[in-house]
């Protein structure tokens, strides 16, 4: 790489990022391919990923599957697609809308069952499906988007709190395994981000504590040092430098996004 290359560029390397359809995939999808990837754009719903495709550059050059993540069987077919028409992807974004809000001990075991689905065992299906590429071409990027409580368990969050955690562990653990073939394994912790899951979250709460959403968005502002809530393009910047040539040595790292909400160092 020569002194004029423009630094955290992704040009030639392709990638999949899943949700992509809304919120921080969304930007993260829109952010990449404006850093020069080919993306995929994965997520359940096809028509708002091709609505995301549009505003690409070069909307041709990217591809949009639909899939569940709660399914294996949707993946295996998504997988099967993408090879086909892109070939492996030297980065992989492993994100998916959050469990339900609600107490631990109010949640069934269903619930447990349906979230370690969606955000763990189906990043191992896809891990399985997409490494040995990596593998093959020396150069590799996971990226998680998981949540803050895994540093500190966010209150009513109890399913989510459980498997954000058990994904963080996950994570630490293959980014040793894959640290020799030059692939790296890393965590991005957005904060209170400005998508359809904190305002859900939000409403929920103003229910709850049977007051008004203004007033629990007041509060929840006074825990963050910045004051505002991140911007999704703010987290998406983060997984575009973790992605990046340039952060070849960064690996097992869990990246607070959060205006400085978490506390410990």
């Amino acid at each position: 790489m020569t002194s004029s290359t423009p630094l955290f560029q992704l040009n030639g390397l392709s990638a999949l990022v899943c949700g992509a359809s809304q919120g921080i995939g969304r930007a993260t999808a829109q952010l990449f391919a404006h850093q020069g990837a080919r993306v995929v754009l994965l997520a359940r719903d096809l028509e708002k990923l091709e609505a995301t495709r549009k505003t690409l550059p070069s909307p041709e050059e990217h591809l949009c599957v639909s899939a569940d993540l709660a399914k294996s069987s949707a993946i295996d077919s998504a997988v099967e697609t993408i090879l086909q028409q892109m070939g492996s992807v030297h980065i992989l974004v492993n994100n998916a809308g959050g469990p339900a809000a609600g107490p631990l001990l109010d949640a069934q075991p269903a619930a447990f069952e349906a979230a370690l689905n969606t955000h763990l065992l189906a990043q191992l299906q896809l891990c399985k499906a997409f490494v040995p590429g990596m593998k093959a071409a020396g150069f590799g990027r996971i990226i998680n988007i998981i949540s803050t409580s895994v540093r500190t368990p966010i209150a009513n969050l109890g399913v989510s709190n459980t498997i954000r955690a058990a994904v963080a562990g996950f994570a630490k653990t293959l980014s040793n395994e894959l640290a020799p073939h030059a692939i790296t394994v890393n965590n991005v912790l957005p904060g209170y981000t400005q998508t359809d899951r904190l305002s859900a979250l939000l409403q929920a709460a103003a229910t709850r504590e049977s007051t008004s959403v203004d007033m629990v968005r007041e509060n929840w502002l006074k825990q963050v040092p910045a004051r505002r809530f991140a911007k999704p393009e703010e987290v998406a910047a983060a997984l575009a430098f973790l992605a990046s040539r340039e952060a070849g040595y960064i690996t097992g790292v869990s990246l607070q996004v959060d205006g400085g909400r978490i506390g410990s160092i």
